[in-house]
């Protein structure tokens, strides 16, 4: 008999019909005259009990379905008389495909995210990690459509590069050299490297991605990002996927309006395709969760001057609010319990950040006429900090040229980049987007290695 899903079962209401659910079981609870099986398929978040009368099976065969044990059950699918579910599984045959010994590492109630972080590999079968991955498909989903939808291409751009495009300097090293060679002779020969060339894993797809946009007027980019960033904190991985779109002929203006409704679309479309999922996270993760995710699609997000934001900051400061960092006026950077401050606390709402000084923020943001602020556009979430960082893109070659020099950078590792400002240049725009702290924001987990299948952090490259 052919399979029904979990979350089909559920929603069915053909009672008295014969059906077959396959699945790993949550709970398997036993008496002398029934047992409970609790079977879960990673369909839905919800479980479909199947009801089984012992004295029509063997009774060992019985004791060995355990929690985690991989089984086939056949039966009637009848509505239920307990409470928590619409219907069950009256069953007349049982197999079972996988046991699963006492040793089996998720099988506790309670267990913290760092005991799970160890067995990456097994604690996606839990009630909470499937609705993380269910949901992290969905904002997958909800980004491809809303792209798709208002005229942006899907622009691939590569993960293997010899540029740098935040002039950081944090980037992973891809080489076929013999590196133990390379350490006796002490000189790394890069003409015998794989691309002839020192190269290294992409920390961003945008340089890339503004080339598409001034071929195709508007692009996106989706896939993964690496930094060799020694960060070992709840908000950063090594390995993580970004998101960046980049729109020709867009303004400042355009692009905040294009951030705004971005990411009010994905958490709309997480409220609603998530619901049963967001419901299990709100009552197990977040109390608030739902509520927030409400807030943020009804509210308009405040435009704020960095120069503005100091202020408030400094006066915070001032009154006695204490910041693990603190406040050394115009030209820091923010940390992330600032960027907080502003929106839990002061504005209760999302901030668009803008205007930041040129010095902090990466060479090919434009400069406003000051000179020394830059047309930055990053947009501030509650619980996360910055979500989305964005900017105008200088497209006046002699500038871009100017700023490249002053940073001690290469300009000749740019060529290709300064050939879109050579060639019939234009005015454009864009934003990045850390798909993970979208993750964190929409699940209320609260650490960025619990909404990722197989995080990649220092010193931890398991799987």
């Amino acid at each position: 008999m052919e399979r029904t899903k979990v979350i089909d079962a559920l929603h069915s209401t053909d009672f008295g019909k014969d059906i077959t659910v396959k699945g790993w079981v949550r709970s398997h609870r036993s008496s002398k005259s029934v047992d409970f099986i609790a079977l879960n398929d990673g369909s839905t978040i919800n479980n479909i009990q199947v009801v089984v009368d012992p004295s029509k099976f063997d009774a060992e065969m019985l004791k060995s379905i355990t929690t985690g044990a991989c089984i086939r059950a056949t039966g009637k699918l009848v509505e239920s008389q307990g409470k928590g579910q619409s219907c069950e599984v009256q069953c007349n045959e049982l197999e079972i495909y996988g046991l699963c010994p006492s040793d089996y590492p998720m099988q506790k109630k309670g267990q913290s995210f760092e005991y799970m972080r160890q067995y990456a590999h097994l604690r996606l079968r839990t009630n909470t990690f499937g609705a993380v991955m269910r949901i992290r498909h969905n904002m997958a989903m909800a980004i491809h459509t809303y792209f798709h939808e208002h005229g942006f291409y899907y622009f691939n751009t590569p993960l293997i590069t010899s540029s740098d495009a935040e002039g950081a300097g944090e980037m992973f090293q891809v080489t076929t050299l013999d590196l133990d060679r390379v350490a006796k002779s002490g000189k790394v020969e890069y003409d015998h490297d794989f691309f002839g060339k020192k190269a290294n894993l992409t920390v961003s797809g945008q340089l890339e991605g503004e080339l598409g946009a001034t071929a195709l007027g508007a692009i996106y980019t989706f896939g993964p990002t690496f930094r060799a960033e020694n960060s070992n904190t709840p908000r950063h991985l090594a390995e993580f996927w970004m998101v960046e779109p980049e729109v020709a002929f867009m303004d400042k203006e355009e692009l905040m309006a294009l951030e705004e409704d971005f990411i009010k679309y994905c958490v709309n479309w997480a409220l609603n395709n998530c619901k049963d999922d967001l419901a299990f996270l709100n009552k197990m993760i977040d109390k608030n969760l739902i509520a927030t995710l409400e807030s943020v699609v009804k509210e308009s997000f405040v435009h704020l001057p960095y120069t503005e934001g100091i202020k408030i900051l400094q006066e915070a400061a001032d009154k006695g609010h204490k910041f693990e960092f603190p406040i050394t006026g115009w030209g820091m950077d923010l940390a992330s319990e600032h960027e907080r401050y502003l929106v839990e606390e002061h504005f209760k709402r999302p901030v668009i950040m803008t205007d930041y000084p040129s010095e902090i923020k990466a060479f090919y943001m434009k400069k406003n006429p000051d000179g020394k602020t830059m047309q930055g556009t990053d947009v501030l979430f509650p619980r996360i900090g910055e979500i989305i960082g964005g900017s105008v893109r200088e497209e006046n070659y002699q500038k871009l040229v100017d700023e490249i020099e002053a940073r001690g950078m290469q300009e000749s590792t740019y060529s290709w980049y300064l050939d879109t400002r050579k060639y019939g240049t234009c005015p454009h725009a864009g934003f990045g987007l850390g798909f993970e702290r979208l993750i964190l924001f929409v699940t209320g987990m609260q650490n960025i290695r619990d909404v990722i299948p197989f995080p990649r952090t220092p010193k931890n490259c398991e799987f």
